[in-house]
This record gives structure tokens, C-alpha cells and sequence, in this order.
């Protein structure tokens, strides 16, 4: 047993590595599930999905590569007040550009990175009653905003990542693949 417990270890040593940097023509896609959003409360969330895609761009003279990407997220709120149920569906479309700072050198399995999305945030409001008052408290319109974020590679080519910053939540978590 043992002996079957470092063999495998050594496999998971030996991959992880051959895993690169992030670097010009990376391309890395995360799929996430998201906590803390704008749509919290006493009502009923659904969880915040969300994929992002980053591709590397320029190598900079510096220990790091800048991407771009795309991001887009959605989840929905619905609240029971008596006989009446409200709703609002978030849906975020952005354009993200990420700094991926390649400082460490000893660890090549890790991304660390951080950047900024322009994004059109698509807020839709349903309610089964007479109860106009929230239809226009959440409202479409264009959205900037800042993340942080780290993805640390199992293999080559999966791995897990975690964001914070506002895109459909605060925070999200979830697995990666890098092209």
C-alpha cells in the first residue's frame, strides 16, 4: 500500500512539473460557482454560474504575461412576500484583460493574476402581483470592474482557480482547463 502511495505521488510530482506558466498564446477557460451576490436577502438564490476565458497576449519585459478574455455569469433571486412571488435574473457579457504575474519561478503550476472587465450587466425583474415598485430598482446598463485571482494546475492541463471581485459575485470557485 505504501509502495502504491509514493508511485503515485511521484506521478502527480513528475506532471505537475511539466506545467508552463502562463505565457503568450495560453489560453486558459474557468468554470465557476459564485458566492455572495448582488442578489442576496431573504429570498431564494440561485448559484452564481459563471466561464471566463483568458488567452495570453504579450509577454512583457517584466515576470508576467497580459490576457484577454471574455466572462459571462448569471444567476436569479425570487422572493415569496403572502401570495406573491418576485424575481430578477442577473446575467453579466464582459470583455476581461488580466495581468498574470509569473514571479514564481519555483512554482510553475501556479497563476496568480489580477485585471479589470467591462461588462453589460442584463438585470430582468417578474412579479406575479400588482407590485411595481422594484421594476426599475435593478437595472441594465454597463459595468467596470476589478478581480483577483489564482488557478493552481493538478496536471498540464486541469486545475482549480478562485476569483474575488465583482462579476456575478464576489467570489468564485471552480475548475480550470488551460489550452
Amino acid at each position: 500500500m505504501k509502495k502504491a502511495i509514493f508511485t503515485l505521488m511521484a506521478i502527480v510530482i513528475a506532471v505537475a512539473a511539466q506545467a508552463q506558466q502562463f505565457q503568450n498564446g495560453t489560453t486558459a477557460a474557468n468554470l465557476g460557482i459564485g458566492l455572495g451576490t448582488a442578489l442576496g436577502g431573504l429570498g431564494k438564490a440561485r448559484p452564481a454560474i459563471s466561464l471566463s476565458v483568458d488567452h495570453g497576449m504579450w509577454d512583457i519585459g517584466g515576470p508576467g504575461a497580459i490576457s484577454l478574455g471574455g466572462y459571462v455569469g448569471n444567476t436569479g433571486y425570487r422572493y415569496t412576500s403572502g401570495t406573491y412571488t418576485y424575481k430578477w435574473n442577473y446575467t453579466i457579457v464582459g470583455v476581461r484583460g488580466a495581468y498574470h504575474y509569473n514571479g514564481f519561478t519555483n512554482v510553475p503550476e501556479l497563476d496568480v493574476y489580477g485585471g479589470a472587465m467591462l461588462s453589460y450587466n442584463i438585470a430582468k425583474y417578474s412579479s406575479d402581483g400588482d407590485d411595481a415598485s422594484y421594476a426599475n430598482s435593478y437595472g441594465s446598463g454597463v459595468g467596470f470592474t476589478g478581480f483577483i485571482g489564482g488557478r493552481w494546475f493538478f496536471t498540464d492541463r486541469i486545475g482549480a482557480f478562485a476569483e474575488l471581485g465583482y462579476g456575478v459575485s464576489v467570489l468564485n470557485a471552480g475548475v480550470t482547463y488551460k489550452f
